[in-house]
C-alpha cells in the first residue's frame, strides 16, 4: 500500500506523526490545518491508499506533517447521520481547507459552511449537484475533480457490447434520487439504438431492492448490466457483483475496485490519481488561491480494466483487441 505501514498511515491521518518524506519545496513555518473526510471506515484499505497518494503528493509539494502542516481526518462511515456529525466537527476545527470524498460528504459540508475551502477529488455532476456555479468558473467555496465526463456512460454500454455481443438487453441499477441517476442513465439509453440492446432501468436504492430488481430482469436471457457511479454503487457494489455472478449476467462497472473484487470489466477514472491531483489543489489554496478561481477539472486518466477470470465463469472470450486496450488484465 503506497509502502506504508497500515498503523504507521493511520497515524499519519491523524496528523500525530511527521510524514517520512523529504521535501522538494520550502513551505511557510506557519502550522497549516487540512482537513480530510472520508465516507468509509478506516479499515478501507481502497481509501486509505487513495488517502496516502493525497498525503504523499502533499509531501512532495513541501507540506510535512508536524512541521508546517496538520491533518485532521475523519473515517465517517457511509452512514448520513454519521457524516453530517463528522462535518460538523471538521468545520468547527477551522481548518485551512477540507478534503471531501464525493457528493455524500460535500453536501453536509456546504450545509454547515460556505467559507472554509472544500476541494473534492471526486464528484460526478458538482454543477447539477449545486456545489459550483460552473466548471470553469466555481465561485464560490468549494472545488476539485469530476468523476467522469457524460459521455462514459455510452461507452460503458459499447464495452458491455464489445464483450458479449449476443446481448439483447441492459440493465442499469440506479438511484433516480441522485443527479447522476438521471443525467448518466440518459446518456446510456441515447446510446442504445446504435447497439442494438434494450435498456431497463432498476430503481433502487435499498440492498433488498437491488436484489429483487437484479433477479426479476435476470428471469429473461441475453442481458447484462451497466453499474454506474454513485453512492448506492459504492455501498451496494460487493452485493451487485455477486448478483451479477449468481445470475451469470456480464456486467460492466465505472472504477477499477469492481473488477478487482470480481466485478466483469472496468473502465473509469484512476481515483489514485484524482487524489493526487486533489492535492495540488489542497497546495494551491494553502499558498493563498480561492477556490472559486479553481476550475473543477475532468479526469486525465482513464482505466480499463478485464477480470479474465469472471470471464471464463460466464462463459466469455474477450476479444484479443478489447485485451490489448487494457490497462489490467486480471486473470
Amino acid at each position: 500500500m503506497l509502502g506504508i505501514r497500515r498503523r504507521d498511515f493511520i497515524t499519519l491521518l491523524g496528523g500525530a506523526a511527521a510524514w517520512p518524506v523529504a521535501a522538494r519545496a520550502q513551505q511557510s513555518n506557519r502550522m497549516r490545518h487540512v482537513g480530510v473526510i472520508i465516507p468509509t471506515t478506516v479499515d478501507d484499505q481502497i481509501f486509505q491508499a487513495r488517502a496516502g497518494a493525497f498525503l504523499q503528493e502533499l509531501a512532495l509539494l513541501g507540506w510535512t506533517i508536524g512541521r508546517n502542516l496538520q491533518i485532521e481526518t475523519r473515517w465517517a462511515t457511509a452512514n448520513a447521520a454519521e457524516i453530517r456529525r463528522h462535518a460538523d466537527e471538521l468545520v468547527a476545527l477551522k481548518p485551512d481547507v477540507i478534503l471531501a470524498y464525493g457528493t455524500s460528504t460535500v453536501r453536509p459540508l456546504l450545509q454547515t459552511t460556505h467559507a472554509v475551502p472544500i476541494v473534492f477529488p471526486v464528484v460526478l455532476d458538482p454543477v447539477g449537484s449545486g456545489f459550483v456555479e460552473s466548471l470553469a468558473r466555481p465561485g464560490g467555496n468549494v472545488t476539485g475533480f469530476m468523476t467522469n465526463e457524460y459521455s462514459i456512460g455510452g461507452k460503458w454500454l459499447e464495452l458491455l457490447k464489445e464483450i458479449a455481443p449476443g446481448l439483447t438487453r441492459v440493465a442499469v441499477p440506479r438511484d433516480p434520487t441522485q443527479g447522476s441517476g438521471t443525467s448518466l442513465f440518459a446518456v446510456v439509453r441515447a446510446m442504445a439504438p446504435s447497439v442494438r440492446v434494450d435498456v431497463i432501468p432498476i430503481n433502487t436504492s435499498e440492498a433488498d431492492e437491488i436484489e429483487r430488481g437484479i433477479a426479476a430482469f435476470a428471469q429473461s436471457p441475453n442481458g447484462g448490466l451497466v453499474v454506474m457511479a454513485g453512492a448506492w454503487a459504492n455501498i451496494h457494489g460487493k452485493r451487485v457483483i455477486a448478483l451479477a455472478a449468481r445470475h451469470k449476467l456480464p456486467a460492466v462497472y465505472f472504477e477499477r475496485t469492481f473488477a478487482a473484487a470480481g466485478g466483469l470489466a472496468s473502465y473509469g477514472a484512476d481515483y489514485i490519481d484524482q487524489f493526487r491531483r486533489a492535492a495540488g489543489y489542497v497546495d494551491r489554496i494553502l499558498k493563498g488561491e480561492k477556490p472559486g478561481d479553481l476550475p473543477v477539472q475532468a479526469p486525465t486518466k482513464y482505466e480499463l480494466v478485464i477480470n479474465l477470470k469472471t470471464a471464463k465463469a460466464l462463459g466469455l472470450t474477450i476479444p484479443d483487441a478489447l485485451l490489448a486496450r487494457a490497462d489490467e488484465v486480471i486473470e
